[in-house]
C-alpha cells in the first residue's frame, strides 16, 4: 500500500513540486519505483501484478499529458523504463525467494 501511494505522489506531483535533478534522474527513480512496486505486489502475492503494472505504466504516462493543472508531459521513454523496473522487481523476487529455498541438491 504503502509504494503504491508512493508511486502516485511520484507520478502526479504537479512540475512545479518536482525538485530539479541531474539529467537522467528521473529514468532511474521511473525505474526503482516501478521495480518496489513489482517486488512488494509479488511478496503480496497479488496475482497479476506484473501485467497489472505495464499498463498503470502506460496510463500514468498518458494522465501526465491529459491532466493539464499537472503542468506535465507523458514520455514513451519513461513508460518503456517503467517496464524495465519491473522486470527489475521481478527478478529481484524470483532470486530472492530462490536463495530463500536453500540449495537443491542431486542425489
Amino acid at each position: 500500500m504503502t509504494a503504491a501511494l508512493l508511486s502516485v505522489v511520484i507520478l502526479f506531483t504537479p512540475e512545479s513540486g518536482v525538485p530539479t535533478a541531474p539529467p537522467g534522474t528521473d529514468k532511474v527513480i521511473h525505474a526503482l519505483l516501478f521495480a518496489l512496486l513489482a517486488f512488494t505486489g509479488i511478496y503480496a502475492k497479488i496475482s497479476r501484478i506484473l501485467p497489472l503494472l505495464v499498463v498503470y505504466a502506460g496510463v500514468s504516462e498518458v494522465l501526465q499529458e491529459l491532466i493539464t493543472p499537472l503542468h506535465r508531459s507523458g514520455d514513451v521513454l519513461d513508460a518503456l523504463v517503467d517496464v524495465l523496473g519491473i522486470g527489475l522487481g521481478w527478478a529481484t523476487a524470483t532470486w530472492l525467494r530462490s536463495r530463500r529455498r536453500g540449495p537443491r541438491t542431486t542425489r
